[in-house]
């Protein structure tokens, strides 16, 4: 659990300008619940999702329906309870050491999703930290 992130404001420019607001204050808890983590995939249950936000257990399934089919920003595995967030690495600026993020890495029981916010990484060697776990 990460105790403090800043999230980037350019996370208003794009893809956020598409979404209702309904959607940007989700995209906005994904990013900030007390779960989140330095890389960008954590567990988290839709029922705690809905207590923490205040939408329905069916209103988290519906957004998180759209946000994985119609906006491709979010992959969620039901089975491990893992929710990994696409461009993680363009909007958070964590401060943490390579240690912690392997750490964390370490912890991913759906390795598909590692592979699946590499893409966003921008630093070339925190990237390359993400690849090795997907080999």
């Amino acid at each position: 659990m990460v105790e403090y992130q800043m999230v980037n404001a350019d996370i208003w420019n794009d893809p956020i300008l598409e979404m209702t607001a309904q959607e940007k204050y989700f995209y906005l808890y994904l990013l900030t619940n007390r779960h989140v983590n330095r890389i960008g995939i954590y567990r988290i249950s839709r029922k705690l999702m809905a207590c923490q936000s205040g939408y329905s257990v069916e209103d988290v399934t519906s957004l998180m329906e759209r946000f994985m089919n119609h906006h491709k920003l979010i992959c969620y595995n039901p089975e491990t309870y893992e929710l990994a967030i696409k461009n993680w690495g363009k909007h958070i600026k964590l401060k943490g050491g390579k240690r912690s993020i392997i750490s964390e890495l370490e912890q991913v029981k759906d390795l598909s999703l590692i592979s699946y916010v590499s893409g966003s990484i921008h630093k070339e060697e925190i990237r390359r930290l993400y690849e090795s776990f997907c080999n």
